[in-house]
């Protein structure tokens, strides 16, 4: 993973955010056994505890489940990873709207510029 983290927002919660992203995406397989708490904090740079409360988070989400002397998995449930990819999608499409209309833009000239971009993306 490329851990890319921002200033001004807690670690952890970077860290859920990105796994949700890697979730999302398929970089986690549903079922797929993640890396331990230390390796991915390594790899992050983090201390494992803030790498631990992240994981814990995904957990209570329903995400991710410990198998006792297993390790952590991603949730074979294929309706709480689509629910999670719904819910990021819904966000982005916020943050669009929300920064054109900084822009002056309306939602329906917003609209009209995702659909010629759509267009022109298709040729």
């Amino acid at each position: 993973m490329d851990w890319r983290f921002r200033d001004g927002v807690p670690i952890y919660s970077q860290i859920v955010e990105q796994m949700r992203y890697c979730i999302a995406g398929g970089e986690f397989g549903p079922g797929e056994k993640i890396p331990a708490v230390r390796e991915l904090a390594v790899g992050a740079g983090v201390n494992p505890n803030t790498m631990q409360k992240a994981l814990a988070e995904l957990e209570r989400e329903g995400l991710l489940y410990t198998e006792r002397t297993s390790g952590r998995f991603v949730t074979e449930d294929t309706d709480v990873i689509n629910e999670m990819k719904l819910a990021l999608s819904r966000e982005f499409v916020k943050e669009l709207f929300d920064n054109l209309g900084k822009l002056g833009m309306t939602k329906d000239e917003i609209k009209k510029t995702v659909a010629e971009w759509e267009e022109e993306d298709e040729k």
